[in-house]
């Protein structure tokens, strides 16, 4: 008895060092798929669905473990169990996948969050990836030049890294809140946000700043169109909005009436939208680099 015991104690000892991954299926259609495509996902509609799966994250943070939230995929997973030859109606099968999927995409740490919030920071997460992942093949397809011979995608990370030091640099002290914005076959949209103390540098975060400079720099790449619009909160001060446009490979400061009628139109609709109180648009600032983007071939 006491055998047993010693034992079922070391097995819960080693059970909270085993991480755990969960795969969720974020929307209705996507859960739709599953449950039309697979016998053996016996689960009837989404709602219940998702409140199983936030039960279940909640027991396993109770064993003491850790455990990751992955984004499952339904068409994602139908391609790899074809090129894997896996049967794809097994749970087998959806767990291998997810754990996959937990090594190389999208997911998000669970610490209790609930299910409402757990969702949509994953399908950002997700957004983000794809989005990092499309500029990265975008730059490493530019090819040499024709004329140098030079990496262009290579060159264009290098200076857009460089913009974006000068950028922070000049913007002074504050919090930060960078957007870019790139037009391609798919829109490309990162953003950035840092906090710049009153000495030395601003810090980021090295994941985010990574994704916002390779869509920068697939803009300076592709010499696209495309916009950059940085928002500073300082305390006792209105914020501040600067703005600049993508112009063959540099970015060029907008005026202040630019700055405003940028943030002050509808996207979607081209209506005008009333100003944000408590913020001032002001002009971009110069921030052209030393060695300023050459034209590519």
């Amino acid at each position: 008895m006491a055998h047993d015991t010693t034992a079922a104690t070391m097995r819960r000892a080693l059970r909270r060092e085993v991480p755990s991954t969960v795969g969720l299926l974020a929307d209705d259609q996507d859960f739709t798929a599953m449950r039309r495509r697979y016998r053996t996902f016996t689960f009837d509609d989404h709602e219940t669905y998702l409140h199983q799966v936030e039960e279940l994250l909640k027991t396993l943070v109770g064993e003491g473990g850790h455990t990751t939230v992955a984004l499952f995929d339904p068409e994602d997973y139908a391609a790899y169990c074809a090129e894997t030859g896996l049967d794809p109606d097994t749970p087998a099968s959806r767990s291998r996948y997810t754990a996959e999927i937990a090594a190389t995409g999208a997911c998000v740490a669970y610490t209790g969050q609930p299910i409402d919030r757990l969702v949509p920071t994953l399908v950002h997460r997700a957004v983000r990836q794809a989005t990092w992942e499309y500029a990265t093949m975008l730059l490493t397809d530019a090819g040499e030049c024709a004329d140098c011979g030079q990496d262009i995608g290579r060159a264009a990370f290098d200076q857009a890294t460089h913009t974006l030091t000068r950028l922070l640099d000049a913007a002074g002290p504050g919090t930060h809140h960078l957007v870019c914005s790139i037009p391609a076959d798919e829109q490309l949209l990162a953003v950035l946000h840092t906090d710049r103390p009153p000495t030395g540098p601003a810090v980021l975060d090295t994941t985010e700043a990574a994704e916002f400079v390779t869509v920068l720099a697939a803009g300076i790449a592709l010499e696209s169109p495309g916009g950059l619009v940085l928002r500073t909160t300082t305390p006792a001060a209105p914020d501040r909005v600067h703005g600049w446009r993508l112009d063959r490979g540099r970015l060029v400061p907008l005026t202040e009436a630019e700055v405003f009628n940028a943030y002050c139109t509808d996207a979607d609709t081209g209506e005008p939208l009333p100003p944000e109180p408590g913020v001032d648009y002001r002009a971009g600032f110069d921030i052209t680099p030393d060695d300023p983007w050459p034209t590519h071939h």
